[in-house]
C-alpha cells in the first residue's frame, strides 16, 4: 500500500504547471497566443522528434506523386528501363511498410506529450482554484467554473492538438512539397507561392467575424451551464412550489440563446468555407492548365509526368494550404477557450501563503485590535473598529441578528477574509503573516449548512486525515450522536450518504460535521450555528461532546438558540458590525459577560433570549 501510494505521488509530481506561463503573458500584446506558444515551446524536443517521425512514416504519401511522374515519363519516352521501374517499385514498396513500425512510434511519442500536456493544463486549472479566494468563489458562479473546467480546458486540448498534429506536419508538407516542385520546375513553384497570400487574405477577410461569434457562443454557453447548476440546485424548491414549467421556460430561453449564437457561427463557417473551396478549385484549374500550356509549348522540364507531378504537388500544397486555412475556426475556438480560463488564471484575488511563517503549534490565542471590514464594492464596513482578545481555552459565544457580522467574524479567524484595517493576531502573530495552509490544520469549523460529498459516512468524518484510529473514530462518532442513527443504515459507518449528504436528515448530516470536527482535535473550533438542524435530543449529546472539549479549546460558538451558549465564558452581543453598548451617555459599556452577567444587566441579550424562550415555547407547543 505504502509503495502504490509513494508511486501516486510520484505520477502526481509529474504533471506539469503552467501558471507562470499565464503569468508572464497575460500583459502582453496577444496573450491567448502567447501562452499556447509557451506551453509549446517546453516540448520542443519531443515536438521535433513528433514531426521528424510524421515526416518518416508520411513518406509514402510525399513521395507517391515523385515516383507515379518518374514511372510515366519511363513509359511515354519509347524506351522504358524495366529495371528503373521494378526499383521505383521496391522503393515505394519500402515506404509503405516501414508505416507499420514507425506510424505506432510516432502515435506513442505524440500522445504521450498531449496528454501531459492536457493534464497539465487542468491541474493548473485546479491549482489555482484552490489559492482563489472564499470571495471570488461567492462572485462567480459555479457553474461558469464548470464550464470554464470541463468544456474549455478541452478546447484548449483541441487546439495543442491542432498545432502538434496539424499545423505542424502541414507546414513539413508544404515545405517538402514545394521542395519537390523547385526541384523540378522553379517557375511553377512562383505559380505555387500565389495561393498562400490568396488565401491569408481570404482568411483575414472572415477572422473578425469568426472571433466575435465564437466568443459569443462560449458566454452563452457559460450562461446555460450556470442557470443548468442553478436549477438543479433548486430543484426540490421548484418541484414543492409547482414551478417547473416556469423553469422550463427560463432554461428553454438559455437554449434558444446559444441556438442563434450556435447558426450564426455556423453561418459564418459555412461562407468561410465555401469561399476557401471556391478559392482552392479555382487555382488548381489555373495550375492544370498552366502545365499543360507549358508542356505544348516545350518548356524544358514539363513533361507529361511533370504534369501529374505539378498537378499532385499543386493538390498537396493547395490542399496542406486549405487545411491551415480551414484550421482557424478552432484556432478561434481555442484561443477564445484560452482567454476563457485566464480569467481564472489571471484573478489576483488570491491567498498567497509563498514566504509566510510556518505554523508548527497553535495555542490558541486570538486577538482583534480595532478590526473593520468591508466587502468589495461596499461604500460601509460590515465590521467597524471591532476589538477583542480571547485567551488560550476560551470559548466566546457570538450573538445577535442576521447580518450583524458574527459570521464576517468567524471566517476572519478562518482566513477566508482579510481585515481592511486593524489586525487579527493568533499567538501574537498577524495572521497576514502567516502560512494559512498550515495554521487552518489547527482549525475545525463546524458549519451552519452542512457539508457532505458522494461517498460513505467514514469517508465523510475523516476526509483529507491521513492518520487516525479505530478507536479515534469511534470516540467522535458517540461524543457528536452519530451513533444513535448509524444503528438504522444499512451498512452503519460504511453506508453511502449520496450526493451532498441527500440520503441523510439535516440533523444527521450536522451530527457527521460535528464528527469531522472533533475527529481533528484542533487548537481553535468554530461552530457557527453548529446545531441549528438537530433536534432537542440530539442537541442535548452534542452540546454535551462540545462541553467536553471547551475547557481545553479556544472555542468560538455563532449562536441564534441561546440555551446552546449558557456555559460560554463570555457572551458578545453583535449589532451592526459592532459589541452593542449599553448604559448612560456618560457611561457605555460593552455587553460583553457571562450568560447570568448579561441577563442582570437586562440589556439586547435579555430581550433576545425572552423572544428565544417565547419561540422555543411556541414550537414545543
Amino acid at each position: 500500500m505504502k509503495r502504490t501510494v509513494n508511486k501516486d505521488l510520484q505520477d502526481v509530481n509529474k504533471i506539469p504547471d503552467y501558471d507562470n506561463i499565464f503569468r508572464e503573458t497575460k500583459k502582453e500584446k496577444d496573450p491567448d497566443s502567447k501562452v499556447i506558444l509557451g506551453i509549446l515551446k517546453k516540448r520542443i524536443p519531443t515536438i521535433l522528434l513528433s514531426v521528424l517521425m510524421f515526416t518518416v512514416k508520411h513518406l509514402p504519401v510525399l513521395l507517391t506523386p515523385f515516383i507515379t511522374s518518374m514511372v510515366i515519363d519511363e513509359v511515354t519516352s519509347g524506351e522504358a528501363d524495366v529495371v528503373k521501374v521494378i526499383i521505383l517499385a521496391v522503393i515505394f514498396a519500402i515506404t509503405v511498410f516501414q508505416n507499420c513500425f514507425t506510424h505506432p512510434i510516432y502515435a506513442k511519442i505524440t500522445d504521450k506529450m498531449l496528454r501531459n500536456i492536457s493534464a497539465g493544463v487542468k491541474a493548473t486549472v485546479v491549482r489555482k482554484l484552490q489559492r482563489l479566494s472564499i470571495t471570488y468563489h461567492k462572485e462567480i458562479e459555479s457553474g461558469k467554473l464548470q464550464s470554464k473546467f470541463l468544456k474549455d480546458t478541452e478546447s484548449i486540448d483541441a487546439y495543442v492538438r491542432l498545432m502538434v498534429c496539424t499545423l505542424f506536419t502541414t507546414i513539413i508538407q508544404l515545405l517538402i512539397a514545394i521542395g519537390m516542385a523547385l526541384y523540378r520546375s522553379p517557375i511553377i513553384v512562383i505559380f505555387f507561392i500565389i495561393v498562400i497570400p490568396a488565401n491569408i487574405l481570404l482568411t483575414r477577410f472572415f477572422s473578425k467575424s469568426i472571433s466575435s461569434n465564437t466568443r459569443q457562443l462560449r458566454e452563452e454557453t457559460e450562461t446555460l451551464s450556470a442557470k443548468l447548476t442553478q436549477m438543479l440546485e433548486m430543484l426540490q424548491v421548484t418541484k414543492a412550489h409547482g414551478l417547473e414549467d416556469y423553469e422550463i421556460h427560463s432554461i428553454e430561453r438559455n437554449i434558444n440563446n446559444v441556438t442563434q449564437k450556435g447558426l450564426l457561427v455556423d453561418k459564418t463557417l459555412a461562407k468561410f468555407g465555401s469561399a476557401s473551396w471556391v478559392t482552392a478549385q479555382l487555382f488548381s484549374g489555373l495550375c492544370l492548365f498552366f502545365s499543360v500550356t507549358l508542356t505544348l509549348l516545350g518548356v524544358p522540364g514539363f513533361t507529361a509526368g511533370s504534369i501529374v507531378l505539378f498537378q499532385s504537388l499543386f493538390s498537396s500544397i493547395n490542399g496542406n494550404v486549405t487545411t491551415l486555412i480551414n484550421s482557424y475556426p478552432q484556432i478561434a475556438t481555442g484561443k477564445e477557450a484560452i482567454h476563457s480560463v485566464s480569467e481564472i488564471m489571471n484573478s489576483e484575488d488570491i491567498e498567497n501563503n509563498l514566504n509566510k511563517a510556518h505554523v508548527q503549534k497553535v495555542e490558541g490565542n486570538i486577538k482583534f485590535d480595532n478590526v473593520c471590514y468591508r466587502y468589495p464594492n461596499s461604500n460601509e464596513d460590515m465590521i467597524k473598529n471591532f476589538n477583542l482578545e480571547v485567551k488560550k481555552g476560551e470559548c466566546i459565544a457570538l450573538v445577535g441578528s442576521s447580518g450583524s457580522g458574527k459570521s464576517t467574524i468567524m471566517n476572519m479567524i478562518i482566513g477566508f477574509l482579510k481585515p481592511t484595517s486593524g489586525a487579527l493576531y493568533i499567538d501574537d502573530k498577524n495572521i497576514e503573516d502567516i502560512d494559512l495552509a498550515d495554521y487552518r490544520h489547527s482549525i475545525s469549523v463546524v458549519p451552519q449548512n452542512s457539508i457532505l460529498f458522494e461517498g460513505t459516512i467514514r469517508e465523510n468524518i475523516t476526509y483529507g486525515l491521513q492518520k487516525y484510529t479505530e478507536q479515534d473514530l469511534l470516540r467522535v462518532i458517540e461524543m457528536a450522536n452519530v451513533n444513535e442513527f448509524l444503528k438504522d443504515l444499512p451498512n452503519g459507518i460504511d453506508t453511502n450518504v449520496g450526493e451532498h449528504g441527500g440520503k441523510l436528515s439535516g440533523g444527521q448530516r450536522q451530527r457527521i460535521t460535528i464528527a469531522r470536527a472533533l475527529i481533528r482535535n484542533p487548537s481553535i473550533f468554530i461552530l457557527d450555528e453548529a446545531t441549528s438542524a438537530l433536534d432537542n435530543v440530539s442537541e442535548y449529546h452534542v452540546q454535551k461532546a462540545i462541553e467536553q472539549i471547551v475547557s481545553t479549546h479556544t472555542t468560538f460558538i455563532v449562536a441564534h438558540r441561546l440555551s446552546t451558549i449558557r456555559n460560554a465564558d463570555r457572551i458578545i452581543v453583535m449589532e451592526n458590525g459592532k459589541m452593542i453598548e449599553i448604559g448612560t451617555y456618560d457611561e457605555l459599556i460593552a455587553e460583553c459577560g457571562t450568560h447570568d452577567e448579561l441577563i442582570a444587566k437586562k440589556g439586547k441579550f435579555y430581550e433576545l433570549k425572552n423572544l428565544n424562550d417565547i419561540a422555543t415555547k411556541t414550537m414545543e407547543e
